[in-house]
């Protein structure tokens, strides 16, 4: 159901009850707004991030569609010649130790000249989840009439292409049809277990070789430890050591949500395609093999759950570890009706708690030794997680269901102060507040009420 709005210069702002919650949330992403795309966190992540950018333009649709049209195209312009969306777009205005890698560690300009990094604008070298197609097809259909009359959709498009055929092609390592990520932080859930196994075999980067930026706005507690940092460093350093070079190196997994969104976006490219006076079939039938794919490659039905294949490992083993990017695939349509119910359970039994145990799906198994209510992505709920799973609830029919998660989310943004990620049992926010995809995606829910 939409909302009547009311335009204010560039600005759709709301004539709607409960209009306080909607005003907070709009004000974080006013706050958080660089004039050409928006920062996560004013403190801890001063740039702009690749999947962050995405959640917020389906947000911040409904605040501004045009703002959220420049936060996409923001995000493409720094795209690298061979079709990689990098995972960071540096501003240059922002010093170099606010943030840990800085630009001075990537070098993309030179590491990454052979795969046509831009020399007009610093980024680092990874990626992160394909969010983006479902991003821009959302942003469109928030005001058709104005992006149509920008290009919106004919200036996105290209570039969409080029990101989905360097995942499909140049990232397919175990041969499958999937997607690898090559570093946790390509994933998106940076410190989650899941990683634990495989990061095993990398050699961390010297403590003295790095600094912990994050630290400095962040509980230590609640942050990644040191060697798990150092990890992170090692395999970001070889990889630009490398020319960023898509070889399979110490660290190469298949992830059941990473590929999810690559599926529900190639839906959506199909539909951009349609749009645009193209014929959308032959997207929809990858996004079917995709999906095909991931049933094969990735579920384990006597579990119940998605597990990520670790490429590097005896055989291209599973790692039974239940984290919610195991949940995720539920966001596709089309997904056989015998793992859609398998996967509701799940989420709702022992390991996930939703409804019954927790107020939001955790990011990793409650009954698990390494499970944390604080630590990052070991246990707290994040928003963009639990919003995808409230979407793909609604999508197979499991309204109730549905409605109580967007209640709940809707209730503790609000008492968080829109905080980056929460306990998943009580609510109390953790990291940073005034976090930017809480509060695009609490006006998005807002909206769908």
């Amino acid at each position: 159901m939409e909302h009547t709005t009311e335009r204010q210069g560039s600005a759709l702002r709301p004539a709607r009850p409960g209009a306080s919650l909607w005003d907070r949330a709009a004000r974080v992403l006013d706050a958080n707004w660089t004039g050409t795309s928006t920062v996560p966190s004013r403190t801890l992540y001063p740039h702009q991030w690749s999947w962050d950018s995405a959640f917020i333009a389906i947000g911040l649709r409904h605040v501004s569609a045009l703002r959220a049209q420049v936060e996409l195209e923001t995000l493409l312009a720094a795209q690298w010649g061979d079709g990689r969306i990098p995972h960071i777009v540096f501003n240059p205005a922002v010093p170099l130790d606010a943030y840990f890698p800085s630009p001075d560690f990537w070098r993309s300009a030179t590491a990454g000249r052979a795969a046509g990094a831009p020399a007009a604008v610093q980024t680092s070298g990874i990626v992160q989840p394909p969010v983006h197609a479902l991003a821009a097809w959302l942003v469109h259909r928030a005001d058709p009439e104005l992006s149509r009359a920008r290009g919106f959709l004919a200036r996105v498009y290209p570039g969409l292409a080029s990101w989905h055929r360097y995942l499909l092609h140049r990232r397919d390592h175990g041969g499958g049809g999937l997607a690898a990520v090559i570093h946790p932080w390509e994933q998106g859930m940076d410190n989650s277990p899941c990683w634990d196994a495989p990061l095993r075999r990398v050699s961390p980067a010297p403590a003295r070789t790095f600094r912990r930026a994050d630290l400095e706005h962040g509980v230590a507690q609640d942050r990644p430890t040191d060697l798990d940092y150092g990890r992170y460093v090692r395999l970001a350093a070889d990889y630009r050591d490398g020319q960023y070079a898509d070889v399979v190196g110490g660290f190469a997994v298949e992830d059941p949500s990473f590929n999810a969104l690559l599926a529900a976006s190639e839906h959506a490219l199909a539909r951009i395609a349609c749009e645009l006076g193209a014929v959308g079939t032959a997207r929809h039938a990858r996004a079917e093999r995709l999906t095909a794919a991931l049933v094969r490659r990735l579920w384990d039905p006597a579990a119940g759950m998605f597990f990520c294949r670790d490429l590097r490992g005896g055989g291209g083993d599973l790692v039974v570890e239940y984290g919610v990017s195991g949940l995720l695939p539920l966001i596709l349509p089309t997904l056989p009706q015998e793992v859609t119910r398998a996967l509701v359970a799940t989420a709702c039994g022992p390991h996930f708690g939703l409804g019954d145990l927790t107020r939001l799906a955790p990011s990793y198994d409650l009954r698990s030794p390494a499970f944390d209510p604080h630590r990052y992505w070991r246990g707290p709920a994040w928003f963009n997680t639990n919003w995808l799973l409230e979407h793909g609830l609604r999508l197979h029919g499991e309204h109730a269901r549905a409605a109580r998660l967007r209640t709940a989310m809707l209730d503790v943004a609000g008492a968080s102060d829109f905080a980056e990620y929460v306990n998943p049992r009580t609510g109390a926010g953790c990291g940073a507040r005034g976090f930017g995809w809480t509060a695009a995606l609490t006006l998005d829910l807002l909206s769908a009420g």
